[in-house]
Order: structure tokens, then sequence, then C-alpha cells
């Protein structure tokens, strides 16, 4: 066998066998993955999650987040049917007055529903209809409710209990009777009293009825203008606490930049003391290198509890946990920024008797700021996500009020109002921060 042919059999050898290896890498990667998967259901106990999983309750979630109820309550103790947005007592109905669809007679009461759906209050008794079910009679007793529904299988949104009765034929519609009260859900689209509280004299007004107002010499009350009475009036809603929720929006922006800009100020002549063409000392550069690991190596929620448990509850310490983490995350990059610069250009200055200061200000900065801004800006508008997350272990802001609104069912509303503010702030510190970079970098 000559030299070229044996060449040529172990190259063919060499070819068959990267084949063989990509062939079975190309089999055997879906079979891993495939094994994976199946280990991480059992793993989870994905089935059981699944079981207890309640869809219907988060439609139920859902549709209170983008809608309000109207409550229409008959009190069995003190007497009396009252109509409520909310339930609340401050947007309660006066007496006499009602929605269209609620027609109130002493202690009786009719409730039109809509599509069908109807139901008569007389004494203790309701009388609800339903289409294409029936009329189902539920009366208050001392000691629970008694239920008569129509004959035939009950359906799975009735809730037949010998304590309290409660019905949901539809999403927008529900009723609910104890012994103590009978109280009907009626769901409409929308977030009602959103600018101005149910008793404000300007609820109800439309936006061309504001801008008279705020333009008209009459005022409504003598030692503000109309406009600022608007503007006081919409922040100081009862329901929506427009005027709280600016307010903790601001302190999590603040909470933010405070961290982000201390952490880079703080980062940086430490990256210095890191930088192995700064810094000639091997233990200065492992001691300051190991700071860094350890103040990024401790996730932001650790060190917000810790700032919580040593100076209390409020945005200080959002702000600590915020410049602690990226400390040690800036701190490492801008090291290895300085470790990569051309020294040609410090060489160059140093070339004209400039002093150390001078060659790091001339020589040093204009290289690595590219780098510092693009960085700091991007940490910034990061932590304004994660100083939400702070603020809801009570470190205050935006994200402390999110978790309120979240602890009650009743809610929701609010809930999803506070997470659009928060999108909202979140996309216009990515606008900024992408301006900003442009200016400064390009610029």
């Amino acid at each position: 066998m000559t030299t070229a042919t044996l060449q040529h059999s172990i190259d063919s050898a060499t070819v068959l066998g990267q084949i063989r290896k990509r062939t079975a890498f190309a089999i055997g990667l879906p079979f891993i993955v495939l094994a994976y998967f199946a280990y991480t259901w059992f793993a989870f106990d994905v089935p059981t999650l699944l079981e207890r999983a309640q869809p219907n309750r988060a439609v139920i979630l859902a549709t209170d987040a983008v809608a309000y109820k109207v409550h229409v309550t008959k009190d069995m103790r003190r007497g009396g049917l009252s109509v409520a947005i909310e339930g609340e007592r401050t947007a309660t109905f006066p007496e006499g007055t009602a929605p269209d669809w609620v027609d109130i007679d002493g202690d009786n009461a009719v409730i039109d529903l809509s599509d069908g759906y109807l139901i008569e209050i007389v004494g203790k008794t309701m009388n609800f209809t339903v289409p294409d079910y029936g009329i189902i009679k539920v009366t208050a007793t001392k000691t629970g409710v008694e239920t008569v529904l129509p004959s035939g299988p009950v359906p799975d949104w009735v809730k037949d209990d010998p304590r309290k009765f409660d019905a949901r034929p539809t999403l927008d519609r529900r009723v609910q009777v104890t012994k103590t009260k009978i109280e009907v859900h009626n769901y409409f689209g929308g977030w009602e009293n959103f600018w101005f509280a149910f008793n404000s004299p300007l609820h109800g007004k439309s936006f061309g009825e504001l801008v008279s107002l705020a333009m008209s010499s009459n005022r409504i009350e003598a030692d503000r203008s109309n406009l600022s009475f608007i503007v006081h009036e919409f922040l100081s809603n009862t329901d929506w606490q427009h005027g709280e929720v600016f307010t903790a929006l601001f302190e999590t922006i603040m909470m933010a930049v405070l961290g982000t800009f201390t952490a880079a100020l703080v980062g940086l002549p430490l990256a210095f003391l890191a930088a192995r063409n700064f810094t000639p000392s091997f233990l200065v550069r492992f001691g300051i290198r190991r700071v860094f690991d350890f103040l990024r190596g401790i996730d932001m929620l650790i060190w917000s509890l810790i700032f919580i448990r040593a100076f209390g509850l409020g945005p200080l310490t959002g702000a600590l946990a915020i410049a602690f983490t990226d400390t040690g995350t800036l701190g490492k990059l801008f090291s290895e920024a300085l470790e990569n610069i051309d020294n040609r250009q410090v060489e160059g200055i140093r070339a004209t008797g400039a002093n150390q200061l001078q060659r790091y200000r001339f020589g040093v900065i204009p290289q690595i700021l590219p780098v510092f801004v693009s960085q700091v800006l991007y940490y910034l508008e990061s932590n304004t996500r994660s100083a939400t997350v702070i603020g809801a272990l009570g470190a205050g802001g935006i994200g402390l009020m999110l978790v309120e609104t979240m602890r009650t069912s009743r809610d929701w509303e609010n809930t999803t109002y506070i997470i659009f503010l928060t999108i909202i702030v979140v996309i216009a510190m990515d606008q900024a921060s992408s301006w900003l970079r442009r200016k400064l970098i390009e610029g």
C-alpha cells in the first residue's frame, strides 16, 4: 500500500468517525431532552399541580381585573336594601335612588340582570329566574338557607349548602344567600369611578364639562381654582388612590436611580484596584475581586431582607440592596474593561508629561466610557423592575402597593392598574436610557 493510499484510508476513517459522532449526537440529543422533561414531570409532581389547578378561578380573577360589579344587598338583621359599587360604603347609592335595572319597593326588589335573568326579593325569599333552567327559590332561615331547585340534575354553577347558597350562571352574574343577607352581583365592563370618587361633585361629568368647569370663573371652592380642584379630586380618589400610586412609582424610580448610580460611583474606583494593568499587587487584586464576588454572589432580594431587618422598612433599604449587588457586578465589568484598554493611548498621554491622574482622565476614561455608560444605563432600567420586587418585600414603592391590592380578591382592577403603570415606567426608562446612550456615546 502506497503512502498516498494509506493517507487516503486514514482520512476516510477520520471522516467516517466524525459522521458517526455527529449522527450519534443528533439521535441521542432528543432522547436526552425527552428524558430530562420526563424526569422533571414527575420530580416536580406536575400531575398533582394540574389536579389542583383552578382555571375557573383564574377566569373570575381575570374578569375582576377588567370589570366592576354592583352589589344589591338585602340585610336580614337591620332590614332594608342597598345598592353599592363594589360593595363600598363610600360608593353606595343614596336612599331612594338606584340603577335603572333595580326596582326597589320597601324591603322588596325586582332586579333585572338582562337576557332573561330576573331576581325577585320578597321578604326573606329570593326567586331567581334562569333561562333554560327554571326558577330557583332560596329562603333565609335562622340556621341557614332552604333551597328549592328545578327538577333534574344540579348544574355545576350552583353551590347548594345548608349554610350558604351560591350561584353564578354566567361570569357577569352572581347570587349569594345566607341567613344574614341576600346579595346580588351584576358585572359591567370597565373601571368604574376611575377618575373621581363616587361621592365627588365631579363624578359622572364628561370631558367637555370638566374643560368648561376648569375655564369657568365660578369657583367650586373659594380658596382654589377649579383646575386645581379637579386635579385634587383626581389624585385624592379614595377608590384608586392615584396620588399614592404616583408617589409610590416615584419612590420606586428613585430607589433604582440611587442604588444604580451609587454602585457605579463605588464600583469604578474599586475596578482600578482589581485590574491587572493598574494594580501590580496580587493580594490587593485578589481581595477586591473576592469582594465583588461576595457582593454579587448574594441575591438582591437577600440583601433587601438583611437591610429591612437592620434599618427597617423604607425605600432606603431597597436602594442599599441594589447598590450592594450592582457594586459587585459593575465593578467586575469595569475591571475587565480596564484590562482590555489600549495602552498606546495611555503612553501617548504620558509622553506629553501628564501626571497619573491626567493619564487616567484622558487616556483611560475615554476608552471605558462607552462600556461604563452602556452598562450603567442597562442596569438602571433593569433595576426599575427589580425595585418593584424589592418593594413588595417591604422596601416600599409601587411593589408594596401591588402586594396590598393582591391580598384580597376584590382589588384586581387596582392590581391591573398598577401593573400597567409599572410597565409604562419600564418602557419609559428603556427609551430614555437608549436615547442617553446614543447622545453620550455616539455624540
